[in-house]
């Protein structure tokens, strides 16, 4: 239970509504990301990529649209779903957030034990994966 409990407090910064950098959640930067990476995408994509339900999508992508920073029109392939693309001042706060990600990466690289580090990495990938086949054993996490 402790390693839960550390796990869920170390990765707080990833899970919460508040911004982390340049004024966006961690969220709200892999939507920029999504973005940055296919250019443009429906909404109904990042439901898969988030691992949300489409209300929270719309509520995570409004902010991002009211800061100028993502571009939503309807589809030039079916008229009922819109698609969504990076401004360029989008694109600029995706690369600023991207630098900062990798300048903590870095930090925490530098804090596990020299010669370990891919032990540690594939640790802890076995343990999300075990915790992802799990999941659906437990009731009291729904």
């Amino acid at each position: 239970m402790n390693l839960l409990v550390g796990i869920s407090q170390a990765t707080r910064c990833c899970r919460q509504d508040m911004a982390f950098c340049e004024g966006v959640t961690f969220q709200q930067f892999v939507i920029l990301d999504a973005l940055a990476k296919n250019n443009e995408l429906n909404i109904s994509d990042l439901h898969g990529i988030l691992s949300v339900k489409k209300s929270t999508t719309t509520r995570l992508v409004n902010p991002l649209i009211q800061k100028g920073l993502v571009t939503r029109e309807k589809s030039r392939l079916d008229s009922r779903s819109f698609v969504l693309s990076l401004t360029k001042e989008g694109k600029n706060v995706q690369h600023s957030v991207r630098c900062c990600l990798a300048d903590f990466l870095n930090s925490i690289e530098l804090n596990l034990p020299a010669g370990k580090k891919d032990n540690v990495l594939q640790a802890v990938q076995i343990f999300i994966d075990a915790i992802k086949n799990a999941s659906g054993v437990c009731n009291c996490c729904r």
